[in-house]
């Protein structure tokens, strides 16, 4: 602590971001502070602090600062680094469940309407999120039957040939030119008119059209209208009398008890309802307005942002107005509400947060205990030098040596960092020789520590697929590269046994125990991830194969069919109608493929 203490000595009274340390040299929490000098001194004195804080406190060995102009440079920055180190203190909202958007892109002469669940700087608009048993196909569905708007992305240049839909009558083929602009723009803004929740057009379109069909007897079409007419009362029902119907707010509620937190976020557009979701929070914050405030930044990080956010009085409401207007260029009215309809809103949502949290909180222990926890007992079972906050775990998939991949896995604090994962092609091995192609995978990965280290920070543990062989040649290469400063073991499957290399004989951990169901995880990520490359490779490589023994498929064709299909698999089940969307391929030369594979394969 003398270094800590002579450190705090030093602090200015700028604002800026702190950054703790553990004694590994890991970043273990990220802050802001309006005055660095105050904030950091807070953590060491002797005063009450959240049961998280003083936890965290105790593992602190440094710190860093880093001054910045203003507070919301610093709030930035704080998002940023979160973002680069993930501290096991900090919250880290994951990105796998975002919910999906209907994007159109009003910059083109006939926009088409497709789903997606990344939201751009694009100039694109976008409408949604769509939740709470809303289907997004459902929604373009619609659109199509109503309004005969596109979802493909063809070219429009009237050449191409019309495809099913426009004899179905739910496209107006504007790339085969069958209408006109300003006829499709009019089609468009009545589309828009629904996102926006206009809903009357498109419900006597729908009812008009399931009539029409019943009266025909087409029977199975009608029950197809009467769906879409039952999913337009739902939306109608989720609408919310009292908001205003151009309003989007997104309502959030935070609850804690001192040691954890929960989120519920409610989504409002267009005066609709469109459902919840609910965060646990795992955080060292010094107070709850700063957890709420951290938890809204990185939330909206990768999400579009409403015109209102209706949330609690303790938010730090100007900093996050600032924040939105200078790194986003948009202006959100954070309301801190108390009456009406709003502050019944917010009520719901708080109820949601105190359920969420109290349910949750075996949850979350449950989820320490097979992460961080695991980390820990790994440590005192292997005796490993250090905490092993990285792991990067390796695997080598071939076929009779035959497309060689290699593929390298992370885990940070016990979880899945995708992100940071890689996969290798095998260069310079002859043969199917797994120990030569791990040699090269890990020569590969420690000459990155030099020259990239950001992208490819150093890990504390390595985790080979494989036995003693293994094991032995990777060390072959730490010797030759003189890496002393990392863990390295392996697991074996047969017997899940773990190799290190400061001992002859393996260590056999209870199948029971926490840190081998983790080692397992990363072993078998690592794995699928291997495999899943590889059959990539191979299944491209027999592709590419196989349409060269085709007249007329040259080499750019080739690789637009592979562009667009990926796989052999995909291109045998793909329709005549299908195969001549791609550019180049014309009806006859679709015909042509599809009768080839029919008859070869």
């Amino acid at each position: 602590m003398d270094v800590i203490s002579e450190k705090l000595k030093l602090l200015p009274e700028n604002p800026g971001v702190y950054i703790m340390l553990d004694e590994y040299k890991n970043v273990i929490y990220v802050g802001k502070a309006r005055v660095l000098k105050n904030r950091v001194r807070q953590y060491f004195h002797n005063t009450q602090k959240p049961e998280k804080v003083m936890k965290m406190v105790e593992n602190i060995r440094d710190f860093n600062y880093i001054i910045t102009k203003t507070e919301i440079d610093a709030l930035a920055l704080e998002n940023s680094l979160i973002k680069k180190y993930k501290p096991k203190y900090n919250i880290l909202l994951k990105d796998d469940k975002t919910y999906p958007y209907i994007k159109v892109d009003l910059r083109e002469d006939f926009p088409n309407f497709t789903i997606t669940r990344k939201i751009k700087k694009d100039g694109c608009r976008y409408f949604g999120p769509f939740m709470g048993g809303i289907n997004c196909g459902d929604i373009l569905q619609i659109l199509q039957l109503t309004y005969n708007v596109r979802q493909c992305r063809t070219k429009t240049n009237g050449k191409k040939r019309e495809c099913l839909n426009y004899h179905i009558g739910i496209c107006a083929a504007p790339c085969a030119g069958k209408v006109s602009k300003e006829d499709y723009a009019g089609q468009v803004k009545k589309a828009l008119a629904f996102l926006d929740g206009n809903y009357k057009s498109a419900e006597q379109l729908l009812k008009n059209k399931m009539l029409a069909c019943a009266a025909a007897e087409n029977f199975e079409l009608a029950l197809d209208y009467k769906n879409k007419l039952a999913m337009l009362s739902k939306l109608e029902a989720k609408r919310i009398t009292t908001l205003n119907k151009y309003v989007d707010a997104d309502i959030i509620a935070y609850a804690s008890n001192g040691l954890y937190s929960a989120v519920n976020v409610l989504v409002t557009r267009k005066g609709i309802m469109q459902g919840g979701s609910n965060y646990a929070l795992d955080e060292a914050h010094m107070n709850d307005g700063e957890a709420l405030t951290a938890f809204i930044t990185q939330y909206y990080s990768n999400r579009e942002l409403p015109s209102e956010i209706i949330c609690e009085e303790f938010c730090e409401k100007e900093l996050i107005q600032n924040y939105f207007k200078e790194k986003f260029s948009k202006s959100v009215e954070i309301t801190v509400a108390k009456l009406g309809d709003k502050a019944r809103l917010l009520k719901m949502a708080k109820e949601n947060a105190d359920d969420y949290l109290e349910k949750s909180i075996d949850k979350i222990k449950h989820k320490d205990d097979m992460t961080k926890n695991a980390c820990k007992h790994l440590q005192e079972q292997l005796s490993l030098t250090r905490y092993p906050r990285r792991m990067e775990c390796y695997d080598i998939s071939n076929i009779s040596g035959v497309d060689k991949v290699g593929s390298m896995v992370v885990f940070i604090d016990g979880e899945a960092d995708r992100t940071s994962y890689r996969r290798f092609k095998i260069k310079t091995v002859e043969g199917a020789n797994d120990f030569a192609s791990l040699q090269e995978v890990l020569l590969r990965r420690i000459d990155r520590l030099a020259t990239d280290a950001e992208k490819f920070p150093k890990p504390d543990l390595i985790i080979i697929d494989g036995g003693k062989g293994q094991l032995s040649a990777v060390k072959e290469i730490f010797a030759e590269k003189n890496i002393n400063d990392i863990d390295l073991i392996s697991l074996a499957k047969r017997e899940e046994e773990v190799f290190t290399c400061n001992s002859e004989e393996s260590i056999k951990i209870l199948h029971r125990d926490y840190s081998l169901k983790m080692l397992q995880r990363i072993r078998d990520e690592a794995h699928r991830f291997a495999i899943t490359y590889f059959r990539n490779i191979h299944s491209k490589r027999n592709l590419s194969s196989v349409l060269n023994e085709i007249d007329g498929i040259g080499k750019v064709k080739r690789l637009a069919l592979l562009e667009k299909f990926t796989t052999l698999d995909k291109i045998m089940s793909a329709s005549i109608e299908q195969l001549a969307e791609v550019e180049g391929i014309s009806p006859a030369l679709a015909q042509k493929i599809k009768n080839y594979l029919e008859e070869n394969l």
